[in-house]
């Protein structure tokens, strides 16, 4: 599965019967943010509840696989005691290619007369 927070992208596999809260302690290993200090939210952006499986919250291997994760979102508490707001970067797209390689591109795919 996917797990995003603003920027950061965190990749890591599961069983359907992981508890969301084993989930949780997996990704403390990885970004050092305790259990309690962490929310996650699966793909319609409801909370995911520690006690439940991941089965539960509508993740299976039909909507989690190698080629096509499901994605969750990860908000971690601030210093001031709250939840940050679900933040979940839209990844940048490539820039444009430049006129001169479009050509190219175009003429690659015509037949050409020998």
């Amino acid at each position: 599965m996917m797990i995003r927070r603003k920027k950061t992208t965190i990749f890591t596999d599961a069983k359907e019967t992981t508890l969301v809260g084993e989930l949780k302690r997996m990704i403390e290993g990885i970004v050092k943010v305790p259990l309690a200090d962490q929310r996650l939210y699966n793909k319609d952006n409801q909370l995911m509840e520690d006690d439940r499986t991941l089965q539960d919250c509508g993740i299976t291997v039909q909507t989690a696989k190698a080629q096509c994760p499901a994605q969750l979102g990860l908000a971690v508490r601030e210093n001031n005691g709250d939840f940050e707001q679900l933040d979940l970067t839209p990844y940048s797209l490539p820039p444009d290619l430049p006129d001169v390689m479009k050509n190219q591109d175009a003429a690659n795919g015509q037949d050409q007369l020998a």
